[in-house]
């Protein structure tokens, strides 16, 4: 994606979309304001999409869950395609968690619910293992699935979907979303072993490095 950050204002706090809006939290207005001023547009309202839509279904679900981590989850969930905090070897996901945890140590928020922070964001492209853990992690790779690949949209209103998609545009997403993937499997192409980027590099990009897991097994250094 193209993430070279906005120059708009962020405000405080947005006006509800399909009937939420970020908690009312200091911690969830720094959390926006740095997730706007470290992203591109496309990226700053990916991960808006992605916390309404993982907040909204957990609220068709009725599930009971702390919306300040939610929030704080979805919207800091892509800092590992910031270019600053994108590093040499590790996988985005870790990238974008790490970077997460920082900005909330740096606030003296407590370890667990850094931790759930740290949680979602690293597992947030794992959607059946993130299913498993407490609503929080789950909806934030649900919700990210969502706006990805249209997973459990038919699970949500459309005219909510639709206020969502007024208030945050795609604007491009798809071709960005690739160029970001190939971007990532370019520059550090052993991060993505095992990973579902590695499927875009090896349809694109020539003599692409990265074995798959058969090559591994086969490989391996014993006789049969």
């Amino acid at each position: 994606m193209d993430n070279t950050p906005t120059a708009a204002a962020t405000p405080s706090l947005p006006h509800p979309v399909a009937g939420l809006r970020p908690p009312d939290t200091a911690l969830a207005r720094q959390a926006m304001r740095f997730a706007r001023d470290e992203s591109s547009e496309i990226l700053f309202n990916h991960v808006m999409r992605s916390y309404h839509f993982g907040a909204l279904l957990l609220d068709r679900a009725g599930a009971r869950y702390d919306r300040e981590l939610l929030f704080i989850g979805s919207v800091l969930h892509d800092l590992g395609l910031v270019e600053r905090f994108t590093s040499p070897t590790e996988r985005f996901e870790l990238d974008g968690a790490d970077a997460a945890r920082r900005f909330l140590r740096q606030r003296g928020v407590a370890n667990d619910r850094v931790e759930v922070v740290w949680d979602a964001i690293a597992l947030h492209t794992n959607a059946t293992i993130a299913a498993r853990k407490r609503p929080e992690i789950a909806a934030v790779a649900a919700g990210a699935g969502v706006d990805v690949g249209g997973r459990g949209l038919e699970d949500l209103d459309p005219a909510d979907v639709a206020e969502v998609l007024a208030a945050y545009p795609r604007t491009g997403f798809k071709r960005d979303a690739v160029d970001t993937v190939l971007d990532h499997c370019r520059r550090k192409p052993t991060a993505y072993f095992t990973h579902p980027f590695a499927e875009v590099g090896r349809r694109h990009i020539p003599d692409f490095a990265v074995p798959t897991v058969e090559d591994v097994v086969l490989a391996a250094p014993f006789p049969d």
